[in-house]
């Protein structure tokens, strides 16, 4: 068996371009939809992260309003710039790139920002709208697997999905998100971790199996029902190498497989713009 590729570059590139028609209405009203970006310190892959977002959004005629505080940023100075974006008007939707260095209280810095602004969908009163099954910005990584296992027709309603990760980016809220009793969703959920004994006796029973542990190689082949449909949203560096939390091998057992590179990455970012212009939309109206 050789797994169809859940390619989330092609499917970014056109949510992108359905997207663009919405900016462009907009923009006839007036509007330039506004992203925001806080950058603390100097972390190389959060660095190129943000980068990617900031050229997504000259691409798609997004407003980018990035703030880079140095690594030595006092928490008053988060506050500060979390406070400005709240009340900028041309900013309608911002993040803050984690990891935060050490010293810093990330979560007290999200539940300072605006949850209308929230363009992760990670404010608690989003998580407890997901929770609710009430229309909020979605979190990103979540969203996009799901409109990902959508778009390929891999049957979700009534299927097993078992999460390997339980964080708060992607585990938590995805779990959620797919029991939800509405299309592309209503699947039995089980959620486990490094620490389970006997992993792969959980993850063999998986229809849809998801990856978001931070563990390279975690997955093997052995440990995938075959045919399942296997999502690697778990990434970690060496170097600047990213690494996969599924072994290549599993190319050869699953009946679908996102890749190491073009898989969940764009489907993220594409969802970050998706909420940024609902945020924009939201203030327009």
């Amino acid at each position: 068996m050789s797994a169809t590729v859940l390619d989330g570059e092609r499917l970014a590139a056109e949510i992108r371009e359905q997207l663009r028609g919405r900016v462009e209405e907009l923009a006839r009203r007036g509007v330039t939809p506004g992203l925001g970006t806080v950058l603390v310190g100097d972390d190389g892959p959060s660095a190129n992260y943000v980068a990617m977002k900031r050229r997504d959004c000259a691409e798609l005629g997004i407003q980018s309003h990035h703030v880079h505080l140095p690594a030595d940023a006092a928490q008053r100075d988060v506050d500060a710039v979390v406070d400005r974006l709240n009340a900028d008007d041309g900013v309608h939707a911002y993040l803050m790139q984690y990891p935060f260095p050490a010293h810093l209280d990330y979560e007290a810095a999200l539940l300072r920002v605006d949850p209308a602004k929230d363009s992760d969908g990670l404010h608690p009163v989003n998580l407890g709208k997901l929770v609710q099954g009430v229309d909020a910005p979605l979190a990103c990584t979540p969203a996009g697997i799901q409109y990902m296992l959508e778009a390929y027709d891999v049957p979700i309603s009534g299927a097993h999905a078992v999460i390997v990760g339980r964080g708060l980016t992607i585990g938590r809220p995805l779990a959620n998100l797919l029991t939800l009793k509405r299309p592309s969703a209503n699947a039995a959920v089980t959620v486990v971790h490094t620490g389970v004994a006997d992993l792969a006796t959980h993850t063999r029973q998986a229809d849809i199996l998801v990856a978001a542990a931070g563990s390279p190689g975690l997955i093997t082949a052995a440990m995938v029902k075959p045919g399942a449909a296997v999502v690697a949203a778990g990434v970690s560096f060496s170097g600047r190498r990213l690494l996969s939390d599924v072994d290549d091998a599993v190319a050869d057992v699953a009946g679908w497989l996102s890749p190491r590179i073009g898989g969940v990455g764009p489907m993220t970012r594409a969802m970050l713009l998706r909420n940024t212009v609902a945020a924009a939309e939201a203030a327009a109206d």
